[in-house]
């Protein structure tokens, strides 16, 4: 493919690229300015609909629609969730945004509140990150300091508030009305739905929540244009009437056994394979890939012969994964046991369970105490038709749940075992009582 010229990183190698003059010398805060005085609220939303713009976080939903769902004339206050809890494994592409670039952050935040009409907007961040909370607290406060945030923007009639919060360092924080549980105070349970946060959200008012990389596109087509942002990726597919297409680029992160991990962005629809060998670096010690993870434990696996598949919205799909998640591909190479992988987010997903549902809490515990039997060399054939009617079982598909946790516990261990049976059959069989440990690497910059 042609070179692609990155948009939403282009400053992050940057000397001081996290403070607001560095940003505003780079035409920072350009395009909230030329909204605030030439366009309404209705506009922006028009803008960003035109443009196709879907969800980052994971689950693709048109963001521009999703803004519509508020409901008309309300008296207020509407409120602005950003989800920055990133707990997804492999994930960190919202962390190097607000790390390296807070500013392009904060600008989509503010265009994106002024488009709902937010008073107020809470920025919600994974306990974990430190430096990335850091990093956008003294860039709200920069804000504040330079008139782009408090009273009367710029000079107009919009006002708006910005409030920094520490997540509770939970998987199910990342969900959004368990992001605004846990916002109010609460343990981090998912609300049944409807009704949904768009009609009674963060403290029982109207409340749109949206993610970092999500608000950061906002911000590029305001200042690019909506057909900037349609001449990357994919178009729908004409035999697929509910695909909306796969526009943008996108942020992918790359980990595991590659010899390059890290963080790239390319245009949508780009294969597994090219982002592993060509910006990866290959699998690493001159191996193979065993099997990729295409954007989070819970989207399930591509073996070898699927790594042609694209990495949009409707790629992963095709080949039975839940689809693309938040485009962190993780490679395992062809001396990995698979077992061991599946053993892995068993666990993570048991032990992330918040518990409220039982199908959700009592599934989980059981897959991981099936897995683990196996992996110590006790398993049954049988063990495998278990496994595989806990994860069909468990999850919102069959309506047993509040929230996809379950559905995306459950994924992985019927996808490993319809395209890894072999391997767990002979496992089973050879008695194998190596107990292992992954070696992944993972990117820190």
């Amino acid at each position: 493919m042609a070179k692609y010229e990155p948009v939403l990183l282009k400053r992050v190698a940057k000397d001081n690229s996290d403070h607001i003059d560095s940003y505003i010398a780079d035409g920072g805060y350009l395009g909230l300015k030329k909204v605030l005085k030439d366009m309404a609220p209705a506009q922006v939303i028009d803008l960003v609909k035109a443009s196709g713009l879907r969800g980052r976080g994971g689950a693709g939903f048109p963001t521009g629609l999703k803004w519509t769902f508020l409901p008309k004339d309300h008296p207020g206050p509407i409120y602005l969730c950003i989800n920055a809890d990133e707990s997804e494994p492999c994930t960190f592409n919202n962390r190097v945004l607000m790390e390296k670039d807070p500013h392009q952050v904060l600008e989509g935040i503010i265009l994106t509140s002024y488009a709902v009409g937010a008073s107020k907007t809470f920025i919600y961040v994974r306990y974990e990150y430190g430096d990335a909370y850091r990093s956008m607290e003294r860039a709200v406060q920069q804000a504040y300091d330079k008139g782009l945030l408090g009273k009367n923007i710029q000079g107009s009639s919009f006002s708006l508030e910005a409030v920094m919060h520490k997540g509770a360092a939970a998987y199910i924080c990342g969900e959004e009305t368990g992001l605004i549980e846990s916002l109010e105070g609460k343990r981090a349970w998912p609300r049944i739905k409807p009704p949904f946060p768009a009609i009674e959200g963060a403290f029982r008012k109207p409340t749109i929540v949206n993610n970092i990389e999500t608000v950061s596109c906002v911000k590029n087509i305001i200042d690019l244009g909506a057909d900037w942002f349609k001449s990357i990726g994919i178009p729908p597919d004409p035999a697929n009437p509910r695909d909306a297409g796969s526009y943008g680029p996108k942020l992918y992160c790359v980990s595991g056994h590659v010899n390059r991990p890290g963080l790239v962005e390319l245009p949508m629809g780009i294969s597994v394979r090219e982002l592993i060998s060509e910006h990866g670096g290959g699998v690493w010690k001159n191996r193979k890939a065993k099997g990729v993870i295409p954007g989070g434990n819970s989207m399930g696996f591509m073996t070898e012969a699927e790594l042609d598949t694209k990495l949009d919205f409707n790629g992963p799909g095709k080949v039975g994964c839940l689809g693309l998640g938040t485009g962190a591909v993780t490679v395992f190479d062809d001396q990995t046991s698979i077992v061991d992988v599946l053993y892995n987010i068993c666990r993570f997903f048991a032990h992330e369970s918040c518990g409220q549902c039982t199908p959700c809490r009592e599934g989980t515990a059981w897959m991981f105490k099936i897995i683990d039997r196996i992996r110590k060399g006790h398993g049954r054939i049988e063990d495998l038709n278990i496994l595989e009617e806990v994860g069909n079982q468990i999850g919102t598909m069959p309506g047993t749940t509040i929230c996809g946790l379950a559905d995306g516990a459950g994924w992985p261990v019927k996808n490993a075992i319809r395209k890894y049976r072999n391997e767990f059959e002979s496992y089973i069989k050879n008695g194998d009582k190596k107990v292992r440990t992954l070696n992944l690497q993972m990117s820190h910059h």
